[in-house]
């Protein structure tokens, strides 16, 4: 097993070089998504380079949102020999020091994904916690609840091939729509999951916070997302049926401290 920490990152401003040190801290292999950001957040990353020989830096030449960023990392992972992917965001939400926690259980169950389940603190945005509980409950249906114990969170750790099959089997999946469309379509393929509860921080705008979600455009795209997993569910019922029948995810029950 290689694995890699891929984080991508747009206009996140100083807290990329904090997100980058901190998860150098935990993992020496560490590659950067710049998704076309004009904000010069790159610049700190790529001073890292001359002390941190595994750290690699990509640039997207425009914005062309989170999944493609993931893609573009995932392709170019998997042509360097890496195995697996650690993807974390880098805007200070994610626990750089749960890195180890998630690479010894990948190490346990390299067949798995790992899906991060955030755990809120009394900072989190009301709207956003009982948000996501309906983007669950239809991934839960679209997989006959295969194990996505949150489809929005994305902290994960992904075979690479898998996660590269899950991207070739829609033109969809590159923007915001990317964390919940590829954990169904990961499960689709008979990947085992396992679910590991995760600390989730939301940055005030004085710590430098900052979010690309937009309530509207977003939950837009995600009601067009699973109004076409809905279709891909019903084409893949009598398959997703044999696999719950036969016990469905073996790794279901895993139970992580």
């Amino acid at each position: 097993m290689k694995l890699i920490v891929l984080i991508p990152s747009y206009n996140t401003g100083r807290l990329l070089a904090d997100t980058v040190a901190h998860a150098l801290e935990h993992w020496n292999e560490v590659l950067v998504v710049i998704d076309g950001s004009t904000d010069g957040s790159e610049k700190a990353v790529e001073s890292m380079r001359a002390t941190h020989p595994g750290l690699r830096v990509l640039k997207q030449p425009c914005n062309r949102g989170k999944g493609a960023a993931v893609l573009r990392g995932a392709e170019f992972a998997g042509a360097e020999g890496f195995t697996h992917v650690l993807t974390m965001d880098s805007d200070g939400q994610h626990p750089p020091d749960w890195i180890p926690k998630f690479i010894a259980l990948i190490q346990t169950h390299p067949e798995a994904v790992l899906f991060g389940k955030p755990v809120f603190g009394p900072e989190a945005p009301l709207l956003r916690v009982r948000g996501r509980r309906i983007s669950n409950a239809w991934s839960d249906i679209e997989t006959l609840g295969w194990g996505i114990g949150d489809s929005l969170f994305g902290m994960r750790v992904y075979p690479v091939q898998p996660l590269l099959r899950a991207f070739r089997g829609t033109l969809f999946a590159r923007r915001f729509d990317f964390d919940t469309e590829i954990a169904v379509r990961v499960c689709w393929q008979g990947v085992p999951t396992i679910n590991v509860p995760t600390p989730v921080r939301y940055l005030t705008a004085a710590e430098g916070g900052v979010s690309q979600f937009r309530y509207v455009r977003d939950n837009a795209l995600l009601t067009w997302m699973h109004a076409r997993l809905l279709i891909g569910f019903a084409l893949r019922l009598p398959l997703l049926l044999v696999r719950t029948l036969r016990g469905g995810n073996p790794l279901k029950n895993v139970v992580v401290p």
